[in-house]
């Protein structure tokens, strides 16, 4: 008898166990690229992927810089950084994290065939000086590194070299390796199962470093990419969290007394931009290119009914903008969000006076699955462009097919979100999309943006450690592309995420990252 009581009494714990243990099912709007954080430069995938990898730096709920695997660090030239190494931390597999694994880690993410090389643009090399010291010199004064530390995450070596793992993958080209699907952080958690495209689960790391601040011990982070599908699970309980919540359903969500909506505007500024090269790549007119006349580039701008595409478009959500960086975003003035009036007369007049009274065509190119309801404002300015006499062709397609085209610069106008992660610093869009392109400059400047004043002020900022120095300088820089109309700012973009009634509270940060470990369940 007293055999059997032990036995129930041992089930009913181990039961009591069961219920207890706190899964978080995550359901987001798209997959990862992969379980490889240098394999492809995306803020989500990053994200995702700092719940299983950690850099030397991270940024706190409030996008503060703080120790991760680094315990501190000083300058000891204007070249070369050493930071002090966390002791006693210990990989996923039990390797003791140590300096072999931060330079090892630099070496792959810094390869010329790793895709995230331009995220430590001032890298030049890094040696141990002892097992928990590490110096880092930058080819010049930078005042950034630190931010860019925050999203490079540290491998163990030794695990890399086990598994022929010391190169990159590029999920970009299709290049894949051992650590495409499999992980060995030093992160709050740890990769359990992994099923691409249907479901990753992650469970609490017991011997992270850290104090946790949650309490979960299992996450299933599951891809869901219609809305509306997605929408359904959270409402019957079926997923309990989201970071993407639709706009259009946020009414819906609010009413639910299971469900609580977390909504702010994000770091990500979306804008149109302009090819500004000598030809356009689809239009009426010919061997010229109308959109180098900053009266036409005007005339698109006064064009657009803001507070229109902010109420049908945005569900009144966005934040309107006259700037291409977000208030929080180093280099930010005020009178930056001082936008044109919307004046379809005016637009027309300066049109005629640039000599296309009767307008011109253009290719006017779109993502479907890339910025928060950008069919829909795409569209709203399409036809407001069409009322002003212009003849827009509005491509409309996935990133997957657009993207390429953006690259070759194969467009006339494109629309374009840009939230300077991880540097959190105006630097990250003058240096990677504004400057003209050379060297690690220009990345991103697709449509030949570059004005050699922008170019002499972001250079100067690049190499600038004084702060009450190198923040005007930026501002400068960015006051001089508002003044030509270089791009026409739209708005930061809404951020919507929601929560069923099994999360206590979760932290919210404007870079839209979720950070799980900051997470509590009920």
């Amino acid at each position: 008898m007293k055999k059997h009581w032990l036995l129930a009494a041992v089930a009913a714990f181990a039961l009591s166990g069961a219920v207890e243990a706190k899964t978080l099912k995550w359901g987001a709007a798209r997959e990862i690229a992969s379980l490889d954080p240098y394999s492809f430069g995306e803020t989500f995938t990053l994200a995702v992927l700092n719940h299983v990898y950690e850099g030397l730096v991270r940024y706190t709920g409030d996008l503060k810089i703080e120790p991760a695997l680094a315990e501190s660090w000083e300058t000891v030239s204007p070249t070369v950084w050493r930071f002090k190494l966390r002791q006693g931390v210990k990989f996923h597999n039990g390797n003791p994290f140590t300096a072999d694994d931060v330079i090892a880690s630099l070496a792959r993410v810094t390869h010329e065939s790793s895709p995230l090389k331009g995220n430590l643009p001032a890298y030049k090399s890094s040696k141990k000086i002892d097992d928990y010291t590490v110096e880092i010199e930058v080819n010049g004064p930078y005042p950034l590194l630190l931010n860019d530390l925050t999203n490079i995450y540290i491998f163990d070596k030794e695990w890399m070299e086990a598994n022929n793992a010391s190169l990159p993958t590029d999920a970009g080209k299709g290049v894949e390796g051992y650590a495409t699907n499999n992980a060995n952080g030093t992160g709050p958690f740890k990769v359990e199962s992994r099923r691409a495209d249907s479901k990753t689960v992650f469970v609490k790391n017991e011997s992270w470093w850290d104090k946790p601040q949650h309490n979960i011990d299992r996450i299933e982070f599951t891809p869901i990419t219609s809305a509306s599908t997605r929408v359904a699970a959270l409402l019957s309980g079926e997923i309990d969290f989201t970071n993407v919540a639709p706009l259009q359903d946020l009414p819906r969500l609010s009413a639910s007394p299971d469900v609580k909506v977390l909504q702010t505007n994000e770091l990500r500024t979306v804008i149109f931009a302009f090819n500004l090269k000598d030809a356009l790549v689809e239009s009426d007119v010919k061997d010229k290119n109308p959109l180098k006349d900053k009266r036409v580039r005007e005339a698109l701008y006064r064009a657009i009914d803001i507070d229109a595409v902010q109420k049908r478009a945005m569900r009144g959500l966005s934040r309107n903008t006259g700037a291409i960086v977000a208030p929080a975003i180093p280099g930010y003035v005020p009178k930056m969000d001082e936008r044109l009036p919307f004046d379809l007369n005016g637009a027309k007049k300066l049109l005629a006076d640039a000599g296309y009274p009767n307008g011109f065509s253009f290719l006017m190119n779109c993502n479907t699955d890339s910025l928060v309801n950008e069919e829909e404002f795409c569209q709203a300015v399409a036809s407001m462009w069409s009322r002003a006499g212009l003849k827009p062709n509005l491509n409309m397609a996935p990133r997957s097919q657009q993207t390429p085209k953006r690259v070759k610069g194969e467009f006339d106008v494109i629309s374009f979100g840009w939230a300077n992660e991880p540097m959190i610093d105006a630097y990250s869009i003058l240096v990677q999309v504004m400057r003209s392109k050379s060297g690690t400059g220009g990345v991103f400047n697709w449509g030949n943006w570059g004005d050699p004043r922008i170019d002499a002020l972001t250079d100067k900022a690049g190499v600038e450690l004084d702060n009450a120095k190198r923040i005007p300088m930026m501002t400068e820089a960015l006051m001089i592309a508002k003044n030509e109309h270089l791009f026409i700012p739209m708005h930061q973009q809404p951020m919507a995420w929601a929560m069923g009634k099994a999360v206590e509270a979760t932290v919210q940060a404007s870079d839209n990252k979720p950070r799980l470990w900051l997470t509590r369940m009920k």
